[in-house]
């Protein structure tokens, strides 16, 4: 997932949460819409992945990535709620996802299951990333949806555990390590 950022169209809402100014809301919707785009497209790459994985570990990707895409969905669906609590309306089609999103498209199709666990790697860094910088920017103007962030945080690094321990060694190095591309990430898992 390069960047190739795109800026975000702020939102003017009619009415907030009380304690919260229209200005903060703005900046807020606008920070929630990027996560709304960045879980929607997580939720849709690994339901991806879970078609396409191939290979000796298929099964066990396979039945993986079902619990991530539900838990990814249902902060998905807090996240919009959020948004249009704090008086915006949540943009959750694909156009809007594409026209907006900082990254590019997830790179593999069919391939082996620790191929695309290297690839997720990266996408789940991102992800993690991505979410810990909206939590430090949501500290001051509204910590009901900087609590929301947390537990997504929580989740989505328990994920992206998950998919390091099939790339770790014994020693603790990961087999992506220095990778910065999807497919790079993927080739550096050659078994």
């Amino acid at each position: 997932m390069a960047a190739t950022r795109r800026t975000a169209r702020k939102t003017n809402p009619q009415f907030t949460v009380p304690g919260v100014s229209a200005s903060d809301a703005s900046e807020l919707i606008s920070l929630l819409q990027d996560r709304l785009n960045a879980l929607n497209d997580l939720a849709l790459t690994l339901k991806h992945i879970h078609w396409n994985v191939v290979g000796p570990h298929f099964i066990a990707v396979h039945t993986m990535l079902d619990p991530q895409v539900e838990a990814v969905r249902l902060m998905v669906d807090e996240v919009a709620e959020r948004i249009a609590t704090l008086g915006g309306s949540p943009k959750g089609t694909p156009g809007a996802l594409v026209a907006d999103r900082s990254w590019d498209d997830y790179d593999l199709g069919r391939a082996d299951a620790i191929a695309h666990l290297g690839a997720l790697d990266l996408v789940y860094a991102g992800v993690v990333e991505s979410n810990r910088k909206a939590i430090e920017a949501t500290e001051e103007p509204d910590p009901v949806t900087q609590d929301m962030l947390i537990g997504h945080s929580e989740k989505l690094e328990q994920f992206h555990w998950f998919v390091r321990a099939h790339l770790e060694n014994s020693s603790g190095t990961l087999e992506t390590a220095g990778a910065a591309t999807e497919k790079q990430a993927a080739r550096r898992t050659r078994r």
